[in-house]
């Protein structure tokens, strides 16, 4: 049985903000990532722009 007033451990904040929220960070940095590897990812502008149909410019 823990306190009220006992602060809470990093790891159950962790586990509880990730069951509500999700996990919502990458696990690397943008410069940790290979270039190549980011322009060929589903969710670029590239993919955006090949998926307008032709008479939308």
């Amino acid at each position: 049985m823990s306190r009220p007033d006992a602060p809470e451990p990093e790891w159950v904040r962790r586990k509880r903000l990730a069951a509500v929220f999700g996990d919502v960070l990458p696990d690397t940095t943008n410069d940790e990532r290979d270039p190549d590897e980011a322009a060929s990812e589903v969710g670029s502008d590239a993919w955006l722009r090949a998926q307008v149909p032709p008479h939308h410019g």
